[in-house]
């Protein structure tokens, strides 16, 4: 069948608006990914900035119940310090630390300690100490021990980890009645609390071995802290007791909190 003269325009005005609405329409589907990549974006931001945020007010919670507001004038979370892998807190990599101050003074420090000597394994405490060396509160921040029994060391299941507060290494016998010392244990489960007590005093004893560089915060008494530590590490050691006596050199080295 042969075409009529205008047919082939009409073929030719047909195929160009085709292209025309193909074009238009792969426009809308660009325009629509950029709207919706963009959306995705802003979404994704405003998301990551909101989890960041309750990130960050549940660690200053956390942190105010072991430091109170009241005791200091600074942000704990932008106080924060780096700490070496510790053998004295069973830190196996480095950690962080927190310095309350107020009126640029440090009146305390939140230090983490780690024990293994837990029932069901490691447990992972916080634990405040004031600049005189008392405790000024204690966190468990990490555990899996046993439900109704172990898990008595969380303070929202018990009282019983206020004990340590207000204590020093020397006001109380860092042991469990069972054990001839001054702290409960548990009915039906004493693993746990004296795991947790001899995690308290290790971090005790940490903390008075390097008080001066806690407390000062600055490079230079860190520096001269690590110097005095590493000239003793060949003659004296703490001892179980927190006391120094005769050693041999330390094969760890690395025990002094640094910025």
């Amino acid at each position: 069948m042969s075409l009529t003269p205008d047919q082939p325009e009409q073929q030719a005005q047909a195929a160009q608006g085709l292209k025309h609405t193909i074009a238009r329409a792969a426009l809308g589907l660009a325009v629509f990914a950029v709207v919706t990549a963009g959306v995705v974006a802003v979404t994704q931001m405003t998301t990551a900035e909101t989890i960041a945020d309750n990130e960050r007010a549940a660690q200053s919670a956390a942190l105010a119940e072991i430091i109170p507001p009241s005791l200091h004038d600074n942000d704990l979370l932008d106080a924060a310090f780096a700490l070496p892998p510790s053998q004295v807190l069973g830190l196996e990599s480095a950690d962080t630390g927190w310095r309350a101050t107020r009126n640029g003074e440090t009146v305390a420090v939140l230090l983490p300690v780690v024990t293994g000597k837990g029932y069901s394994g490691d447990i992972r405490l916080l634990v405040g100490i004031r600049a005189d060396g008392s405790v000024a509160g204690v966190r468990a921040v990490k555990h899996a021990e046993t439900p109704g029994l172990g898990d008595k060391i969380e303070a929202r299941k018990s009282d019983w980890i206020h004990e340590f507060d207000d204590q020093t290494l020397s006001s109380v016998e860092w042991k469990v009645n069972k054990d001839g010392g001054d702290f409960d244990q548990f009915t039906g489960a004493t693993i746990t609390p004296r795991a947790v007590v001899g995690a308290v005093r290790q971090a005790l004893i940490y903390f008075m071995a390097h008080r001066t560089a806690l407390l000062a915060g600055d490079s230079e008494t860190l520096t001269a802290t690590r110097r005095a530590a590493r000239a003793q590490q060949g003659t004296q050691a703490p001892t179980a007791d927190g006391t120094l006596t005769p050693s041999a050199p330390s094969e760890h080295g690395g025990d002094e909190p640094h910025e």
